[in-house]
């Protein structure tokens, strides 16, 4: 089932005996995990317990599954990181029962309420006790959403908080912060916080407000190279320095962006609308009109000449010819100048 869908049937009460949820998208996860608490737990809060099963073995998880809850009521047991589950499992130094695991799966008690949390991108589908949780369990699927639906995803949790975004704030925030749905909740509530309930979010204030992401800050070393300012381009490195940013993964970044700069020129020269080159090129609109409206600053011949100079120092880097950090600087001196 889908997110969604397990979400629904919890809220109306609709609870199963063993809840299977997987996949790396930590919002989903943390949302059924609260949901659950809160609907199961209302009345005993005392009865939640949580264990890692890199630390605690499966079996040990069951047994207190199958132990009556000492305040009555139902007991909710949470348990994490089923590296059992994964094509190479984690060696750890103990083993899990997995026998145990599948006899309570299907013959679970009726006042325990199990839920295995598989935070990864993928598990062994192969598997004898995968294909046991599947059909034997409910299972929620907490895949990250597809770029398609985060346009969606943004409108549904800016209802939840009341507030209205300008249109021009999608394209902004799905650059920016593109699937990632905790963030996109967290960015959201602090913009719903400064306009207040009913408030409508501008472009100024959600640039202003918007964390910066290594994305949005490769595109203002970009500005400060087009602008020949120094000065703010090693101090928007010193910040990406902070952000524990790799001077190596910052010419990628840069990289990127200068070619996909070099590439709308190019597809401009030859009469290329903003909507072909977004097909052409297989990017988000966004990042098109961004560098459409930065192409006209520089020739053809600067922007090969960039390339080559971003592709000599991430040589530089990688033989250990000289410290990342200086190399970087050296770089951003030897494009502005």
């Amino acid at each position: 089932m889908s997110f969604m869908e397990v979400m629904k049937q919890v809220k109306k009460q609709q609870i199963a005996p063993v809840y299977f949820l997987y996949g790396s998208e930590a919002y989903f996860l943390d949302r059924l995990r609260m949901q659950l608490i809160a609907n199961i737990l209302k009345d005993n809060p005392e009865n939640l317990f949580i264990y890692d099963l890199e630390e605690t073995s499966i079996q040990e998880v069951i047994a207190d599954a199958e132990t009556y809850p000492f305040f009555g009521g139902q007991k909710l047991i949470i348990a994490t990181n089923p590296v059992f589950l994964k094509a190479k499992p984690d060696k750890l130094p103990f083993e899990h029962d997995l026998e145990a695991l599948s006899r309570y799966i299907s013959n679970p008690v009726d006042y325990s309420i199990l839920v295995l949390i598989a935070p990864y991108e993928k598990i062994d589908e192969r598997k004898k006790l995968s294909k046991l949780l599947k059909n034997n369990t409910v299972v929620a699927n907490c895949e990250p959403i597809k770029d398609s639906e985060v346009a969606k995803w943004i409108k549904m949790l800016a209802d939840d908080l009341k507030i209205t975004l300008d249109k021009d704030i999608y394209d902004l925030i799905e650059t920016e912060l593109s699937t990632n749905l905790r963030l996109l909740k967290e960015e959201l509530e602090k913009l719903a916080l400064y306009v207040g309930e009913n408030g409508i979010v501008t472009i100024e204030v959600a640039e202003k407000l918007i964390a910066p992401t290594s994305n949005s800050s490769a595109l203002r070393l970009v500005d400060a190279v087009i602008e020949k300012n120094l000065h703010k381009a090693i101090s928007i490195f010193k910040d990406l320095e902070k952000m524990k940013e790799e001077p190596i993964a910052l010419i990628g970044l840069l990289a990127f962006q200068f070619r996909t700069i070099l590439r709308v020129k190019l597809l401009k020269l030859k009469g290329y609308s903003q909507f072909q080159m977004q097909k052409q090129l297989g990017l988000h609109p966004y990042v098109i009109k961004i560098a459409m409206s930065r192409e006209n600053k520089f020739s053809t011949k600067k922007l090969e000449g960039i390339m080559i100079r971003l592709a000599d120092a991430d040589q530089i880097m990688k033989q250990g010819k000289m410290e990342k950090e200086l190399a970087f600087e050296l770089l951003l001196f030897d494009l502005i100048s």
